[in-house]
């Protein structure tokens, strides 16, 4: 007993393959075109044999005119009625007949129409007994026809004019007036059987040929169809069958170089793409428990970092406030040292050691207020300044720490660089973060160098360069390129990875670029370049315009 899957199937058209239905619309056409090909072949071929059957007809009237005519003049009829006679004897001749101008058939291969008079005003007679012109000269195809004989049997007739020569009129044995153009006609009559056989052996073969021709392309279409479409849209459709089984890993090599080549190479060049964003999210899904923790734990690091780096801001502010406790006693020292050294009781010997301690507290002094000036809490404040000045007032803050203790400070500070305009508590945060990074690079050395350059840079723009080197151990080459990204740092725990990404800021801000160069064990070395000032600014120190 059948399903009713298996009925509902049944019901359903049936479903074509592309090669069936280009192989039926091909054959279809290929047939049409062949078979009219055929029937128009065939059409000309008719008209062909017809016309050369009439030229033949044509060409034998004429030569039984000229074989007759010197008979006729001597008025040997019996001579020429044999000569006919012997002529219709030809195979496929039915009748030869001899019609005077009055429509009398005077002689005929048939017996039974001597004598007999035509009338002239068949379809056939027409063509040369037309009112007011009587035995005018048609052209040659219309002086062919087709009837049936008493029989049944198809012939065709042609009827020549006996012209009237100027000897027929004149000759001795008859006499026929020099009036008329035309003594009569020859009128032959063929059979159509072997027109018609031969047309039926030339339509034979022509049927043949043709259905020879459509086996022949329908089988060259269907296997080049076969090769060049099917299979590629075979291998297409297996393959988006698995793609949509979700086998990704299936191969589809191009069997062709055309647009179905390139569509099977676009095929599997998704299918790669698929694959392979398929196991990048294989990959999340498994790693994605070890990304969650490794970003867990850089953000505690950074929260700690944050948490570091308000500790040093609370720091800064507990400096600037024991600095300040600082500055007091050193104003005392600094009054005290000046009068001691000019009193007049005071020993020779000891005025030396007071202008010691007045300098040395002048010194301490100085540090004090570079510390609260860079500690202070203030709003950014260009001015025209000279990097060298700022480049040294950062280098006395830092130089006197335990980091600077086995270091040599090399200065190269140019004299003619031109004046920029910045604001120099931001770039002393620049130059004291590089050089306390390059003091903690080398404090492991026995002997460090720091040198510190600087020099105007004329082209392509106008400024000075700053170049600061150590000889530390220098950076790694796959981390200098992560040296300015926030919160990173080569240090460990010991830094907060903030100083060098605040340092590109404000570089950046002035309108100025930062390098880092470094070969790990040989040094680190930064670059900044800063521009000039521009013309026509005035020069302000402290706020107020030197020129006012």
């Amino acid at each position: 007993m059948l399903s009713p899957d298996h009925i509902l199937r049944s019901l359903l058209p049936r479903r074509f393959s592309l090669i069936q239905k280009l192989t039926v619309l091909t054959g279809t056409v290929v047939v049409l075109f062949m078979t009219l090909f055929a029937w128009v072949n065939i059409n000309n071929l008719q008209k062909l044999l017809v016309n050369n059957t009439v030229r033949d007809l044509d060409n034998l009237a004429a030569t039984i005119i000229r074989m007759t005519h010197d008979q006729m003049q001597l008025d040997n009829r019996g001579l020429v009625y044999r000569m006919i006679d012997e002529v219709a004897n030809r195979p496929g001749i039915e009748r030869i007949r001899l019609i005077n101008r009055n429509g009398t058939i005077v002689h005929s291969t048939v017996a039974d129409e001597i004598g007999s008079m035509l009338d002239t005003k068949a379809v056939h007679c027409d063509l040369c007994h037309k009112p007011g012109k009587t035995l005018f000269r048609p052209p040659l195809e219309e002086r062919s026809r087709f009837f049936k004989l008493p029989d049944g049997r198809q012939v065709m007739g042609l009827a020549k004019a006996i012209p009237n020569e100027p000897s027929c009129s004149t000759a001795s044995c008859h006499i026929h007036t020099g009036s008329g153009k035309v003594l009569g006609v020859v009128d032959i009559i063929v059979s159509l059987d072997v027109l018609k056989a031969d047309l039926a052996s030339y339509r034979n073969r022509i049927i043949l040929l043709t259905i020879l021709l459509i086996i022949l392309l329908g089988a060259s279409l269907t296997f080049f169809t076969l090769h060049l479409v099917n299979r590629p849209v075979n291998e297409l459709l297996r393959h988006t069958t698995m793609l949509a089984q979700g086998k990704l890993d299936c191969e589809m090599i191009p069997t062709s170089n055309d647009e179905l080549g390139e569509l099977m190479r676009s095929f599997q060049l998704m299918t790669n793409n698929l694959r392979q964003a398929r196991n990048d999210l294989e990959e999340w899904g498994r790693t994605l428990e070890e990304k969650v923790k490794e970003r867990s734990e850089q953000l505690q690091r950074m929260q700690m970092q944050l948490v570091h780096t308000e500790k040093l801001a609370s720091l800064g502010e507990l400096v600037a406030g024991i600095a300040h406790e600082i500055n007091n006693p050193l104003s005392g020292i600094l009054i005290f040292s000046s009068l001691a050294a000019k009193d007049k009781r005071l020993d020779p010997a000891l005025k030396g050691d007071l202008e010691t301690i007045s300098s040395e507290a002048q010194r301490c002094a100085g540090i004090v207020k570079g510390l609260l000036e860079f500690a202070r809490d203030y709003q950014p404040k260009r001015t025209v300044c000279n990097i060298n000045q700022v480049l040294l007032d950062s280098l006395r803050l830092v130089e006197c720490q335990s980091v600077f203790q086995n270091v040599a400070i090399m200065r190269q500070l140019g004299s003619d660089l031109p004046e920029i305009m910045a604001d120099q508590n931001q770039l002393k945060q620049v130059f004291i973060n590089i050089f306390i990074n390059a003091g903690q690079a080398m404090q492991d050395q026995k002997r460090g160098e720091l040198q510190i350059i600087t020099r105007a840079h004329r082209e392509p723009d106008d400024g000075v360069v700053i170049t600061i080197s150590d000889s530390g151990c220098g950076v790694p080459e796959e981390q200098l390129g992560k040296l300015f990204d926030p919160f990173f740092t080569t240090k460990g725990t010991g830094g907060t990875g903030l100083g060098l990404s605040v340092s590109y800021g404000i570089i950046q801000a002035h309108g100025g670029t930062i390098k880092a160069e470094s070969d790990q064990g040989m040094g680190m070395t930064f670059s900044i370049w800063l521009p000039r000032c521009a013309e026509g600014v005035q020069p302000v120190i402290n706020g107020q315009s030197l020129l006012a």
